[in-house]
């Protein structure tokens, strides 16, 4: 299991990152969002566009478990960070995360098609 803050944290340092919803949306339109880690109490609706347009993109959206000061504080901003865009993971694992993620998200998928 990939520790999160650490991955963020160094992806951050090493890596190209954008801060906020309008330039993830940005990212996942030209194609140059890799990843996308959105913080759990950003706005549902800021949520959802995100998503929408992640799906047809094939970007894999990341809900981080902390609100948006907690992974303002993880990337070592001193404001808050509602998403982030990974456009280069350098030197962290950052993208095996979103493979885990893809993975428990396609075996609770079948678990749900099995009991029903």
């Amino acid at each position: 299991m990939i520790d999160v803050d650490k991955a963020i944290a160094t992806t951050v340092k090493t890596g190209k990152v954008l801060f906020g919803v309008n330039n993830a949306v940005k990212s996942i339109k030209l194609g140059r969002a890799k990843l996308i880690v959105v913080a759990s109490n950003c706005p549902q609706s800021l949520m959802e566009d995100i998503k929408y347009h992640a799906r047809f993109s094939d970007v894999q959206v990341i809900i981080y478990k902390g609100t948006s000061i907690d992974l303002g504080a993880v990337c070592g901003k001193p404001f808050m960070v509602s998403a982030l865009t990974v456009r280069e993971p350098g030197d962290s694992d950052i993208l095996k995360l979103s493979e885990e993620a893809k993975e428990t998200m396609e075996k609770s998928e079948t678990l749900e098609e099995t009991n029903a």
